[in-house]
């Protein structure tokens, strides 16, 4: 109860606050490259349900790939704006919006989509019992996550086989401490991980 209070309300502080950030972010998104300002994916919540994940677009919508992974600058589907919004992050500020909607909270395992769920070994189900967040142990480890994937040979290959059960293990780690000053932490290094 603590927590869902705490994501209620300052995701309408940090939507109040930003609000001219994020017009001007729309506005640049939107004269950037022909598309929509928004992109949208189903992602999988909390108790195995589905839900839609907002985000800046950050892809040339003419892009098609068989790849359900970005990897870094060599990613030709990524537009000149998607990399500066990346790299900062300020891809994600839309999911303020789910975070107060209730789909998300500011820290929690992040969000897979459905493709890589189905790939999930039992083991890796217990991140699936809390809500996805914003930001979490794992998203600071692997926060140039595509920059990683970059030079490999099957990049899929290596996040399913590497990347996501060291990202598991973290998430595991933080369900298993969770608390608001854990979450105040990782929210602070977050933040100072960005900048």
């Amino acid at each position: 109860m603590i927590k869902r209070c705490f994501d209620i309300f300052f995701s309408i502080t940090g939507l109040l606050i930003l609000f001219p950030l994020l017009i001007c972010i729309a506005i640049l998104v939107k004269f950037d490259s022909k598309g929509s300002v928004f992109f949208k994916q189903t992602r999988i919540g909390k108790n195995n349900k589905k839900f839609t994940l907002f985000k800046y677009r950050t892809m040339f919508i003419s892009s098609k790939t068989s790849s359900n992974l970005t990897i870094g600058n060599n990613d030709a589907r990524i537009t000149n704006l998607g990399y500066y919004l990346r790299k900062h992050k300020l891809d994600e500020l839309p999911q303020l919006f789910n975070i107060l909607k209730g789909d998300m909270s500011f820290v929690g395992p992040r969000p897979e989509i459905p493709y890589f769920v189905k790939k999930y070994k039992p083991e890796y189900l217990e991140v699936l019992n809390v809500k996805p967040g914003l930001t979490g142990l794992a998203s600071l480890k692997y926060k140039n996550e595509d920059e990683l994937l970059k030079n490999t040979q099957n990049p899929e290959t290596v996040y399913l086989n590497t990347i996501l059960p060291d990202k598991i293990k973290l998430n595991k780690t933080y369900i298993n401490s969770q608390s608001l000053a854990l979450d105040i932490k990782i929210l602070i290094k977050t933040i100072f991980s960005i900048f």
